[in-house]
């Protein structure tokens, strides 16, 4: 089989709001996770400094607030936000149901160190 399919809604909720999907769909590369956050919640502020993971937070449903080194970064449906490794992170939860779309990747670096992303052959 050359794909893998998963439902979220059947992988195991962690923190009363995370599905992490990289696991079920034994990506290598790749961070998937899908939260469905309730009114008022709040995920652990984190960074990925110890695995070099920058994240991209894509706000699909409903408004919520993401901290990002102390810094409050309003997010309405649609909005995208990029997060370096190294930035402290955290979902704040307003009053209603929103829900995320959370991509990480470990950042890709050139011979030099600096980090570039190639997109040849890319159709999307």
């Amino acid at each position: 089989m050359t794909y893998r399919k998963v439902n979220y809604e059947e992988v195991e909720e962690v923190s009363s709001a995370m599905h992490f999907l990289s696991d079920p769909l034994e990506t290598e590369q790749v961070g998937v996770t899908v939260a469905r956050c309730d009114p008022g919640w709040n995920s652990k502020p984190h960074d990925h400094t110890d695995n070099g993971h920058e994240e991209v937070y894509v706000l699909i449903e409903g408004a919520a607030t993401v901290v990002v080194d102390d810094d409050p970064v309003e997010m309405e449906t649609g909005d995208a936000l990029w997060l370096p490794p190294e930035s402290t992170r955290q979902i704040r939860n307003g009053d209603r149901e929103s829900a995320f779309v959370l991509v990480s990747a470990p950042s890709i670096a050139d011979e030099d160190g600096d980090e570039e992303w190639s997109l040849s052959g890319f159709a999307g």
